[in-house]
């Protein structure tokens, strides 16, 4: 697969929102509405396609769109870097594009200036992304709970 980001459109957004994934991934299932269509466009998040085919891969956010809110008061965000968040299709998952999918978003945000400090925040129970991240690079740093969940956080310097 060739990679490359566009800025999020509407189509793509109500495509990434109309995903579902199977158990127990459903945390990350969405509803297509005019709110879930304007955050994705209006926020910051930028879709991924094969440049091949033209095929949605995934997405990916920065900032405050890629922090879980109950984090904020666990302190899972006080220290200073640039948080992302990724999906991918989920007919994708779990069949060895994590890597090459991860590996672009991160130089996407490097670019051709020196690597910035990333932090990314995961479902505990996620050991597949856990796994892909720790690949990567990222490291341990935190975890907190939700009423329904456990996050962890992860940085990379």
């Amino acid at each position: 697969m060739e990679l490359e980001s566009k800025r999020m459109t509407r189509d793509l957004a109500v495509k990434i929102l109309g995903w579902k994934y199977e158990s127990p991934f459903e945390l990350y299932n969405n509803d297509v509405s005019e709110e879930s269509i304007k955050e994705l466009i209006d926020q910051g998040y930028f879709a991924v396609e094969d440049q091949n085919d033209g095929s949605l891969i995934g997405f990916y956010c920065t900032g405050s769109s890629a922090q879980v809110p109950a984090g904020k008061k666990f302190g899972a965000y006080s220290e200073p870097a640039i948080d992302i968040g990724i999906g991918m299709e989920p007919n994708l998952t779990g069949k060895g594009h994590g890597f090459n999918f991860f590996s672009f978003v991160i130089k996407e945000l490097n670019g051709d200036k020196p690597p910035k400090s990333l932090r990314l925040t995961v479902a505990k129970f996620n050991k597949r992304a856990i796994r892909l991240y720790e690949k990567s690079g990222f490291k341990y740093k935190s975890e907190f709970k939700t009423e329904t969940n456990e996050f962890i956080t992860m940085v990379k310097c």
